[in-house]
C-alpha cells in the first residue's frame, strides 16, 4: 500500500452515501468501497493531479432526446453531407452491417477483432477518397446537434476549464464532426483535446483518413505520442475519471502509469438488462439511462471544496 493511500483529505474521510448524486437508483457501483476510497484520493490530490478521458458518440452526446429524436454519431453528421457521392452511403452502410456485429461481438477474441477493425477502416478510407468536399458541410449538420450534449455539459466542461483539468476527447468516430460540435456548442476550451480519425486531403480532394487510425480496440492513452504536447500535460497527472458508453471505453486510459487512481464510468442504454453484468464488470459507476454530466460534475465539485479547504488551511498555517 502506497504512503498516501492511508492519508485523509483534510476534514476527514467522504463516504459515498454523503454524496447525493452516487445514492440515486440509476446509479449503480459492483464495490463502492473502492469507488469511495479512489474519491479520497482525488480529494487529496486535487485539481492538478486530475485528468478527464472521455469518448464522444453518445457519452458526451446524449444516448436519446426527450422528444425521440435521433443523435447522429459523428460519422453520421459525415454521412449526411449532400455532396457526397450517391453510392458512397450504401458502400459506408455496408461496411457497417458487416463489420458493426464484429465489433460488439461478446465471444470473439480482441486480437481477433482488431484485424477485422483495419479492415473496417482501410474501406472506409478507401470509400472517402477521390471526391471534392468542403468542412462547412460538417459544421452545418453539426449545428443542429449542438443541443444534443448531456444537460449539464456546458457546466462541466467549464468546471473543468476554470480547474485547469486537461480533458482528452477520444474518438473512434470523425475528429472533423467532434471538434465541429465541440467548438459550435462553447464547450472546445483550450483544455480540451480531441483525438480521432480526422480528414485528409490531397490536391483539393479526400484522401482517407489521417494516420493514426483510432479505432474501438486501440482508444487508449497508449497512442499518444510521447513528444506531443498532450503527453507532456497529462502524463503526470495519475488521477482519472475515465467515462464512455461502450466496454471499449473503460480502457481509454490504458498506458497510464499502473500507480494511477482511476473512476471509471459507464452509460448504458441500450439493452440495461442483457448488457448490466459486462457493464459492472469493467465500469466502477454504471449509470442507467442517466443523459447528464450530473454524477462527473459532482465528482469535480469534491475535488474543487476540497481544494479550497486545502488551500485555506495552508494560507492559516503560514499565519
Amino acid at each position: 500500500m502506497g504512503c498516501d493511500e492511508k492519508r485523509e483529505p483534510a476534514g476527514g474521510r467522504l463516504r459515498v452515501q454523503d454524496i447525493p448524486a452516487l445514492t440515486q437508483d440509476h446509479c449503480r457501483m459492483r464495490d463502492p468501497a473502492e469507488v469511495e476510497r479512489i474519491i479520497n484520493e482525488f480529494l487529496i490530490g486535487g485539481p492538478e493531479r486530475m485528468q478527464i478521458v472521455s469518448d464522444f458518440d453518445y457519452t458526451i452526446t446524449k444516448q436519446r432526446t426527450e422528444d425521440g429524436g435521433a443523435v447522429p454519431s459523428s460519422f453520421g453528421i459525415f454521412n449526411a453531407c449532400q455532396s457526397l457521392p450517391e453510392n458512397f452511403k450504401a458502400e459506408t452502410d455496408k461496411l457497417y452491417h458487416k463489420y458493426r456485429p464484429i465489433e460488439i461481438d461478446p465471444h470473439m477474441p480482441i486480437a481477433e477483432k482488431v484485424q477485422y477493425m483495419i479492415e473496417w477502416w482501410t474501406k472506409s478510407g478507401e470509400l472517402t477518397s477521390g471526391f471534392p468536399f468542403d468542412q462547412s458541410e460538417i459544421d452545418q449538420i453539426a449545428s443542429k446537434y449542438t443541443h444534443a450534449l448531456r444537460d449539464r455539459t456546458h457546466e462541466f466542461f467549464a468546471d473543468l476549464q476554470r480547474l485547469g483539468i486537461p480533458t482528452l476527447v477520444f474518438s473512434a468516430g470523425l475528429g472533423n464532426s467532434v471538434v465541429s460540435v465541440l467548438r459550435q456548442a462553447n464547450v472546445l476550451h483550450p483544455n480540451v483535446k480531441v483525438v480521432s480519425n480526422f480528414l485528409q486531403f490531397r490536391d483539393g480532394l479526400l484522401d482517407g483518413f489521417q494516420q493514426p487510425m483510432i479505432h474501438t480496440f486501440n482508444k487508449n492513452e497508449t497512442v499518444l505520442n510521447e513528444t506531443s504536447e498532450y503527453y507532456d500535460l497529462v502524463h503526470t497527472r495519475d488521477h482519472i475519471i475515465v467515462m464512455g458508453d461502450s466496454i471499449g471505453d473503460a480502457d481509454m486510459a490504458s498506458g497510464v502509469p499502473a500507480s494511477s487512481h482511476i473512476i471509471k464510468i459507464g452509460f448504458l442504454f441500450d439493452h440495461v438488462e442483457a448488457n448490466m453484468k459486462k457493464y459492472m464488470d469493467t465500469f466502477d459507476i454504471v449509470l442507467v439511462d442517466d443523459q447528464t454530466m450530473d454524477v462527473p460534475r459532482s465528482l469535480l465539485s469534491l475535488i474543487e471544496k476540497q481544494h479550497k479547504l486545502n488551500l485555506e488551511a495552508a494560507k492559516q498555517s503560514s499565519l
